[in-house]
């Protein structure tokens, strides 16, 4: 592809290399999912996703500042688990935004945690995120 643009981080693997699959409105969808992401926990994308990943796999509290209610930590953990669909490494595997939207109108006892992308990162980062979290 001649003159692609975008911020790194938001652009979907497939724009890099054809082995992820083909450009489609799908990369738009791996995009979203990760502006929601960043938009969601108030900090860059590029550690994020691993670290978020991680707490809702295991069920953790997710410990957002400002959410004050069950509603506020449903409408989140929504938020977050469409996202997590988003940025699936291969497209094929992401939600239309169709299927986004009615991820994120419907109730939160629906959604399934989705598969760990491939291109999340993990070991080392991830200490080094968490400590940055507590500061």
């Amino acid at each position: 592809m001649k003159g692609m643009r975008g911020t790194l981080g938001y652009i979907a693997p497939e724009l890099f290399s054809r082995n992820f699959g083909n450009v489609s409105p799908k990369s738009d969808v791996y995009s979203y999912g990760m502006m929601v992401l960043e938009m969601v926990g108030g900090r860059k994308n590029v550690l994020f996703p691993h670290w978020i990943y991680k707490r809702v796999e295991l069920d953790e509290e997710i410990g957002f500042h400002g959410i004050t209610n069950e509603e506020e930590k449903g409408i989140v953990r929504k938020m977050i688990i469409a996202s997590l669909w988003c940025i699936q490494t291969n497209p094929a595997s992401r939600p239309s935004m169709n299927r986004v939207v009615d991820m994120l109108e419907g109730s939160l006892e629906s959604l399934q945690v989705p598969p760990k992308p491939f291109l999340v990162f993990s070991l080392g980062i991830t200490s080094r995120f968490s400590n940055q979290r507590k500061k």
